[in-house]
């Protein structure tokens, strides 16, 4: 059973080193030497004794001994607790979810020397790949493990003997610069990529920097010094983009899920603030509310925050299906920046404390050449400063910040978000895993058809919702499918985000990731950096070599962690997932607007000090 440690040591307690009976834990034979004197000495302490030296003996068959440096840490397993509770230390080490592709066969447990600097993973059966990481001088483990192999400290992913096909398809591995820890789930192939990882990883970091964990509800007494300007632009710009829906796409009319200030029209039969929302209404729905906030100053020398209501993606989406020129595709584009620039507020600062919202991903900004779509907007050299909060960010642009895609659900009290919670916490979930989408079979790097194949192959396990015949044209149908099941697959599409993550997330239902560029290295200030604690991460490489059977996996996870992990996303991140209707108001939550608000004026701070 695999596990990897911090590489900051724990902090051995005065206590530790003082009293000498605790010592008595670390050698069996010695406490047995000491115990075995006392007993024959008197006859009136064999029965405590006794029962003190049977305890010694459980003590020590259901600990996991961890050396660091020169100190000796016995830690016992327990139910109610997420990691091991270290006697010796009198703290928690740094233990976390095991590190993948171990291919080398070890046949016995291996203790690795702190001369050869990387991690050493000890298991039942133990594999190791001695060149899937190196780090400096790391600690050594040893597990003394028990004879059922059983997980009860929540470190494994399951209880079955560690081979390559049940481990997690990531590693775990220090900063160099900083020593703290990271994950990585790419192994890079060559220099090159494996610069372009460590500026995701040196972004990633300033991102969540920026991010505001402020839960303070009284507004009036938080907007001093934190006003917001919204731009009266042109309506060209944005409202007169929303009158061209009944012809923006060849084959649908998008004039009804512009209703309701772009929420769509409402759906009745899954209950209060649920709407067929469009995944691309993102622009509209955040206009609507940033024109309500109560931060929002008419003064632009009151500002903080200038916030640019320019609906580009809706731009981008009406040329989409068209046969125009460059120059149509970035007309507006031009026109929005050349009327920036005539402004005080903007030259100010460069830019830099302004904001736009696009409801697109960040490629369909940033055309550069005449065969693909969408506008240069994002290449132009003026908008290099501006924040721009995406659907779908670029993981080499630091003022690109991925935002979650619109929901179905916009609830619009505190009220209406207990409710769910509370009717999905409890909902018997009768499918263990379910997959909506279609196949990509003009794709060769895909790999829907493969998880199609396993899919349906376990219909038992596994329920599949074709998207490509149709079968996810109705919100209903997806929800419903997703509240009715464990675990739902998440596989990349025509990007690597997908809206149907967050529809999952709304569900109760955690998600399946094959890519880290579908949500891990996307939304720092919506997503913990920790993913374990709400999805399943499985490498799609593994998935393409035939390394990983998905049914298996999860069939593999234990109740426990299953319910453990949609707890935390029912009460702690969906809340945090949703907008909330423009004529809402919540005192003890905050939605993905209020998030997204509070880190946007922490990070212009933090920009314009800089």
């Amino acid at each position: 059973m695999p596990v990897s440690i911090s590489k900051r040591r724990p902090k051995t307690s005065k206590k530790t080193e003082t009293e000498k009976p605790e010592a008595s834990l670390k050698d069996p034979r010695t406490g047995c030497n000491s115990i075995c004197s006392v007993f024959s000495s008197s006859i009136l302490y064999r029965v405590p004794l006794t029962i003190l030296f049977l305890f010694f003996i459980y003590l020590w068959s259901t600990s996991t001994t961890v050396i660091s440096g020169n100190v000796v840490h016995i830690c016992i397993s327990s139910r109610k607790l997420n990691d091991l509770y270290c006697l010796t230390a009198g703290t928690q080490p740094g233990l976390h979810v095991p590190v993948s592709n171990f291919t080398n066969p070890v046949s016995e447990n291996v203790i690795k020397s702190e001369e050869e600097k990387s991690v050493v993973v000890l298991g039942e059966g133990g594999e190791r790949d001695s060149a899937s990481f190196t780090v400096g001088a790391s600690p050594n483990v040893i597990k003394n493990e028990t004879s059922t192999g059983e997980r009860g400290s929540g470190l494994y992913q399951d209880s079955k003997p560690v081979n390559e096909k049940n481990l997690d398809s990531f590693l775990v591995d220090w900063d160099s610069e900083t020593g703290e820890e990271r994950y990585r789930y790419i192994n890079s192939k060559d220099e090159d990529e494996e610069t372009a990882l460590k500026a995701v990883d040196k972004y990633l970091k300033i991102q969540r920097s920026w991010l505001s964990t402020v839960n303070n509800r009284n507004k009036q007494a938080s907007c001093e010094g934190k006003g917001i300007y919204v731009y009266d632009l042109p309506s060209k710009f944005n409202k007169d983009l929303l009158g061209e829906c009944s012809d923006m796409v060849p084959w649908a009319n998008f004039c009804s899920y512009f209703k309701n200030d772009a929420l769509g029209e409402s759906i009745e039969s899954l209950g209060k603030g649920w709407f067929r929302t469009h995944q691309y209404s993102l622009e509209p729905i955040f206009h609507s509310r940033v024109l309500k906030h109560p931060c929002r100053v008419y003064d632009e020398n009151l500002a903080k925050l200038f916030y640019m209501p320019f609906y580009g993606g809706i731009d981008v989406l009406r040329w989409h299906f068209k046969n125009v020129s460059e120059d149509i595709k970035d007309v507006l584009a031009i026109e929005v920046v050349k009327w920036l620039g005539s402004k005080q507020s903007w030259r100010k600062n460069a830019g830099k404390d302004h904001v736009f919202v696009l409801g697109k991903i960040s490629w369909d900004f940033r055309r550069k050449n005449k065969l693909s779509w969408g506008s240069s907007l994002l290449e132009m050299q003026e908008m290099k400063n501006p924040t721009k909060l995406l659907i779908e960010r670029n993981p080499w642009e630091v003022n690109d910040i991925a935002i979650p895609h619109p929901t179905f659900f916009h609830p619009k009290t505190d009220d209406d978000i207990s409710n769910w919670q509370n009717k999905i916490i409890q909902k018997h979930r009768r499918s263990l895993i379910s997959f909506a989408g279609g196949a990509r079979p003009g794709n060769p790097d895909s790999i829907r058809s493969t998880l199609i194949d396993q899919c349906t192959s376990s219909p038992d396990q596994c329920r599949f919702l074709n998207c490509t015949s149709g079968g996810c044209d109705k919100p209903e149908s997806v929800i419903e499918l997703f509240q009715d099941s464990e675990f739902c697959l998440q596989p990349p599409g025509d990007s690597p985000t997908r809206k149907s993550v967050f529809d999952s997330l709304v569900a109760g239902c955690i998600p399946v990731i094959f890519d880290p560029y579908t949500a891990y290295y996307q939304y720092t200030w919506h997503l913990p950096e920790d993913h374990r604690t709400y999805s399943v991460y499985i490498n799609k490489e593994e998935l393409k070599a035939n390394k990983v059977n998905v049914i298996e996996k999860l069939m593999a996870m234990s109740l426990r962690e299953r319910e453990d992990m949609r707890s935390y996303i029912v009460h702690e991140l969906l809340p945090g997932l949703v907008y909330g209707d423009p004529n809402g108001k919540f005192e003890r939550f905050r939605d993905g607007f209020d998030i997204t608000i509070d880190s946007l004026l922490r990070m212009i701070s933090k920009k314009i000090v800089s």
